[in-house]
């Protein structure tokens, strides 16, 4: 009977030291975490950049690298300056729906406000409700984008103005009919006058002012915007670990930097269907490169959380879903689709960028709630009232 006590005693004693081992061993893993995410926490809202840690960059990224940060003063193209009267003259434009053919879509169709200035359609309905091919980009922080559309047919928003104007499935019209349906308009002259010197209405000047407008469309200051200026309580735990993810192991970064969070280039993701129901050439339609096919411009995150569904195609609705498609390299895409476009061989592979990244479901549980924090709050916007 000894003896069994014995056992039961020094059983007692090897479970209870165990115990005690692996519970300090926990302590110490949890402290060393909490110690890593006070150091980060301390460094990324240092208001010093050059204290962060470093990112992880993949070579073909690292000659268009710009940190994230804030996104810088707008900038205005010398032949189309600002001016408060000619941003009243776009923005009343921007809400009219008599630029269309049929009197009854305007931009904001597509571009509404309430919505983070997107719709949150897959495919926006145009003329006659025919539906789109490509999800509606918002127009929020556009004037830092070097290029528009998903496939960069347009350098400049004077340009990009028009296009949807003269779209047969978006508004179904003609810039210079629109133009001289404006100028029918007598109350119109009174903001053309203030705008540009005197009444006359033209296609130029519809252009530049709906693109003077656009440009004043820009974030307010973030979460993000003013963790980083030294509101260091502002993130939690998860949001730091989120963003440390983005610039390291997630290595959104590779695509996603600057103010802006995009790097303004045209990437391959896998998702332009080359061969399939679907299918979309992206860049390939402007440059007639074989190279840009299955190419798409790579959009700004700030306000991300609230201009899904995502993609060119709008394929993903949430961002626990997109960040999944990342995180396991888009495994649908692992060999090269191939089309043929007017006799030429297109071939699409997905870049080396997209590759299995393995997050755990935390992991992406905290990117994406550092994504949330890149969005600001809604704002008011008075719709202009329309001249007749």
């Amino acid at each position: 009977m000894k003896n069994v006590l014995s056992w039961i005693f020094i059983i007692f004693l090897i479970v209870s030291l165990f115990n005690n081992c692996l519970n300090n061993s926990v302590k110490k893993h949890v402290q060393k975490e909490k110690d890593f995410i006070n150091y980060l926490r301390q460094a990324y809202s240092s208001g010093d950049a050059s204290k962060w840690p470093k990112p992880i960059l993949d070579p073909e990224s690292i000659s268009s690298f710009v940190e994230i940060g804030h996104l810088l003063d707008n900038q205005f193209p010398a032949d189309n300056q600002y001016s408060p009267e000619k941003v009243l003259l776009g923005k009343t434009l921007f809400f009219d729906p008599r630029l269309s053919k049929s009197d009854q879509i305007a931009c904001a169709s597509c571009h509404d406000p309430e919505l983070a200035w997107s719709d949150n359609r897959t495919f926006s309905f145009g003329h006659n409700r025919q539906p789109g091919t490509r999800n509606a980009m918002t127009i929020l922080n556009v004037a830092y984008a070097k290029s528009l559309f998903w496939d960069g047919r347009s350098n400049s928003l004077e340009q990009q103005s028009e296009m949807p104007i003269q779209d047969e499935k978006e508004m179904g019209g003609h810039i210079d009919i629109a133009a001289d349906k404006i100028a029918k308009i007598k109350s119109y002259g009174v903001l053309f006058e203030n705008a540009f010197g005197d009444r006359k209405v033209t296609k130029d000047r519809i252009s530049k002012s709906i693109a003077a407008f656009e440009r004043t469309v820009k974030s307010t200051p973030s979460k993000f915007d003013q963790f980083i200026d030294g509101k260091s309580a502002l993130y939690t735990d998860d949001e730091i670990m989120g963003l440390h993810l983005f610039r390291t192991k997630a290595q959104c970064i590779n695509c996603h930097n600057s103010g802006y969070f995009s790097n303004n280039r045209f990437e391959n993701i896998g998702t332009s269907l080359l061969g399939e129901k679907g299918e979309d050439l992206g860049r390939f339609r402007v440059t007639k490169n074989p190279e840009d096919a299955g190419r798409f411009r790579v959009p700004g995150l700030r306000e991300v959380s609230r201009t899904g569904p995502y993609f060119h195609n709008g394929s993903m609705a949430d961002l626990s879903e997109v960040i999944r498609f990342y995180s396991n390299g888009n495994p649908e895409h692992s060999q090269k689709r191939m089309t043929v476009h007017k006799g030429t061989v297109l071939h699409s592979g997905k870049s080396g960028m997209v590759r299995m990244l393995e997050l755990s479901e935390q992991e992406i549980s905290q990117l994406e709630a550092f994504l949330r924090t890149l969005s600001s709050k809604s704002e008011k916007v008075v719709i202009p009232e329309l001249p007749e």
